[in-house]
């Protein structure tokens, strides 16, 4: 078991990865950029180190001024949380060469997996359904123009090692396809330092489903339960809820299925997310696998009882999953907001400044994970998410009802946030009835 964990990030999660390990007895480092010199994650870690200037880049990106951190403070291994380096395959292999234990997929997993081409490969491989589109690369304006004529419009164009919405066009008809198509190649190069790009048939108004999974080096792969995020601005999610109010024994079944199928074609260990699109005929395709702790993880949490953070961080030091997992059943209903410093009525500016006032809501099935508090100062360097609000309850309508309570209660003054558009959403008859997909926000906003 490893005694000392560094954690190559920030915010709240830094904070939860602290939490979990002080569950079990391990000690952590909370590493700094200036900018992040009083947050919280850096107070509440048994040690805190600075590893550079504002800027990502020179900051939470820096290799090297993170291993070098590693080595002052005799860590042993390294949680990378999400984002920043969490799927870097040269960050997980230079943390083997250096023997330190990376706290997530290895280097050759992160690879095959985070090249979207290759993955929807893999995944045709084991008989995983995929969406009709290219096979690998579509490397010139001719190749897309044969394709998207044999497969029909509309298309969607993606950076094989795109994430967040980059790199992504939908072509509606052929008039849209060579200025688009090199738009999304050109945006791939500059935010991934890859240019390739791979075509799907675009689906309209699906359901994003995701399941989380966790494994061991026991054999041992275990589903747990699904997460709807459909709720999407320009691709980036913004409330997550389980189970999917779609869901039955028989898809929640095949979708378990495939996820084991994914799983074993790459030999996989720790917490992992494989996540499908699903029409409005039931039908369901693999999108893509996250090979890391995810920001909604805390819905799967509340309706099934346990800590994944804790179990992620079990399964990379060889202890087997709990037998009792095998076994777990969704009760209750969760729904999680990520409340963003952010302008809503503003073309969702962001709103960096100083908090002036500070109060989140309590009581019984409410959770708050932040790192904000009363003074601090939101810095414009960084995502703009500074909390994450979830609620647990018997049911869908209940949760929908705490949740907008939960919201009404939420006291931040000095910026602008996102919480007064989370409560139009969730005041939203279509919301309220379930009839969400992909556009939902889109349309709503339109």
């Amino acid at each position: 078991m490893v005694k000392k964990i560094l954690i190559a990030n920030r915010g709240e999660i830094a904070l939860r990865i602290i939490r979990a390990c002080r569950e079990l007895g391990i000690e952590t480092v909370a590493v700094y950029s200036k900018a992040d010199e009083l947050s919280l994650h850096t107070r509440f870690a048994d040690e805190a180190i600075c590893i550079g200037p504002n800027e990502s880049s020179k900051s939470y990106l820096n290799i090297p001024s993170i291993l070098a951190a590693a080595e002052l403070t005799d860590s042993d291994a390294i949680h990378p949380g999400y984002g920043f380096l969490a799927e870097s395959s040269k960050f997980a292999s230079i943390c083997k060469e250096n023997n330190i234990k990376f706290i997530g997929s290895d280097a050759e997993i992160i690879n095959m997996m985070g090249n979207k081409s290759f993955a929807k490969d893999t995944m045709k491989k084991v008989g995983v359904p995929v969406i009709p589109g290219s096979d690998g690369n579509v490397n010139t304006y001719e190749e897309a123009k044969f394709l998207c004529t044999s497969i029909g419009y509309p298309v969607i164009i993606k950076a094989v090692s795109g994430g967040g919405g980059k790199g992504m066009r939908l072509v509606k008809d052929e008039s849209q396809l060579e200025k688009l198509f090199n738009m999304a190649k050109i945006e791939a190069e500059a935010a991934f330092s890859d240019s390739n790009v791979y075509i799907e048939k675009y689906l309209d108004k699906p359901r994003h489903i995701e399941i989380q999974i966790l494994c061991d080096n026991f054999g041992n792969i275990i589903p747990l339960g699904e997460r709807e995020c459909s709720l999407q601005r320009r691709h980036q999610k913004i409330l997550e809820e389980s189970p999917s109010c779609i869901m039955t024994d028989s898809l929640r079944e095949k979708l378990y299925n495939s996820s084991i199928k994914a799983c074993k074609a790459v030999s996989y260990v720790g917490a992992g997310t494989i996540e499908y699109l699903v029409d409005s005929e039931f039908n369901y395709y693999f999108m893509e696998m996250n090979t890391r702790i995810q920001v909604e993880h805390p819905v799967t949490e509340l309706v099934l009882g346990i800590d994944l953070i804790k179990n992620q961080i079990l399964s990379h030091n060889d202890i087997p999953l709990p037998d009792f997992m095998h076994n777990i059943k969704l009760r209750g209903h969760a729904i999680e907001c990520r409340i963003n410093a952010e302008d809503p009525y503003n073309s969702f500016m962001p709103s960096p400044g100083e908090i002036t006032t500070f109060h989140m809501p309590g009581g019984n099935g409410i959770r708050v994970d932040t790192h904000i508090y009363s003074g601090y100062k939101v810095p414009p360097y960084y995502d703009s998410m500074i909390a994450k609000l979830i609620v647990s309850a018997p049911t869908r309508q209940e949760a929908i009802s705490r949740m907008l309570g939960a919201l009404n209660e939420c006291v931040i003054e000095g910026i602008k946030t996102t919480i007064p558009f989370l409560k139009e959403i969730l005041s939203n008859p279509d919301f309220i009835k379930g009839s969400i997909h992909t556009s939902f926000i889109d349309e709503m906003m339109s």
